[in-house]
């Protein structure tokens, strides 16, 4: 279950945390220098980000982890849980970051706009190559993924290196805000743009706080992935030949890219004998078509009760 990749993987997020630390050393002294709130603010969003990746490159090493007798499915669900932090960490320094926005807008201070002007740069460019580096993982990936139409869903659902990657994106929109602030300020001396761009800022950050909550309590919750249906991977199981019906289906994740299923399949009773081939033809299928690996499959020759994935 776990990535080949995943030493690969763990090499960007050790490069991307280096490269990311070293802006949020640039910004916050710039931030001081040209007492630019919105360069500081974009510093907060640097410093959870670089949270966020660490979180991310812890979870992948624990991830590797066998699993054990007080740990029966390993140690997968610590991202979801690393993913809780990061998004109420996100919620509070963007309400932090409002609060600073409105006492500046209340007493407004001078912005050297240069300095602010030249670490929001730097801080472009160096959030692009990160963005690189993790956006890189997509083209690794992809290359393992079978080819059967839902090459989709396998992408998709690698949510732990994908909200590394929004993250950073982000962070890239939130320098871009602040060199369009320096512009401005340059050129117009109007300083309450800087508490403008802040405001701007905290709202992307609480937007990628919600996004990652949202994620980590539909995980938390046993919802079905990402990508996945139900309905469609039932119909697809009953394409299987000697297979009646599926009852019972269930489908979750164990952590942000490990997907588990259940499942009741009815054969008839003089095929039972066949049962070994027909599970190998499931299992193949469900690796395939949709990236599942990890499943539970049960053998019946009458139909269970109904229920949700129950028996038509």
């Amino acid at each position: 279950m776990i990535s080949k990749n995943n030493g690969s993987i763990q090499k960007r997020f050790i490069y991307s945390i280096v490269l990311t630390s070293l802006i949020l050393v640039a910004e916050v002294i710039g931030g001081l220098v040209s007492g630019s709130l919105a360069l500081l603010s974009d510093a907060a969003h640097v410093f959870m980000d670089i949270f966020a990746l660490v979180l991310s490159f812890v979870a992948l090493k624990l991830a590797i982890r066998p699993p054990d007798d007080k740990h029966s499915f390993g140690w997968f669900r610590l991202e979801v849980v690393a993913a809780l932090i990061n998004g109420a960490s996100l919620f509070i320094i963007s309400i932090g970051i409002w609060i600073e926005a409105v006492k500046r807008f209340q007493n407004p201070v001078a912005i050297k706009s240069t300095e602010m002007f030249v670490i929001a740069v730097i801080g472009l460019i160096v959030n692009l190559v990160v963005a690189f580096i993790l956006g890189g993982h997509d083209h690794d990936q992809t290359g393992h993924n079978h080819d059967h139409g839902h090459k989709k869903v396998s992408e998709k659902r690698n949510l732990n290196v994908q909200s590394a990657f929004l993250h950073v994106l982000g962070d890239a929109i939130s320098s871009v805000g602040v060199i369009v602030a320096a512009v401005i300020i340059h050129f117009t001396k109007v300083s309450w743009i800087d508490p403008l761009i802040s405001i701007l800022i905290g709202v992307i950050i609480f937007v990628s706080a919600f996004r990652v909550l949202k994620r980590a309590m539909h995980i938390l919750l046993e919802g079905v992935p990402e990508g996945l249906s139900i309905m469609e991977i039932k119909t697809r199981m009953s394409t299987i030949k000697d297979v009646k019906a599926v009852c019972d289906l269930h489908v979750w994740n164990l952590g942000s890219d490990q997907v588990s299923l259940s499942a009741h399949v009815i054969l008839d009773e003089e095929l039972e004998t066949q049962q070994s081939t027909v599970m190998d033809q499931l299992k193949v299928l469900l690796d395939e078509e949709f990236h599942i690996q990890h499943t539970t499959i049960q053998f019946e020759t009458k139909p269970c009760s109904s229920g949700h994935g129950g028996c038509n």
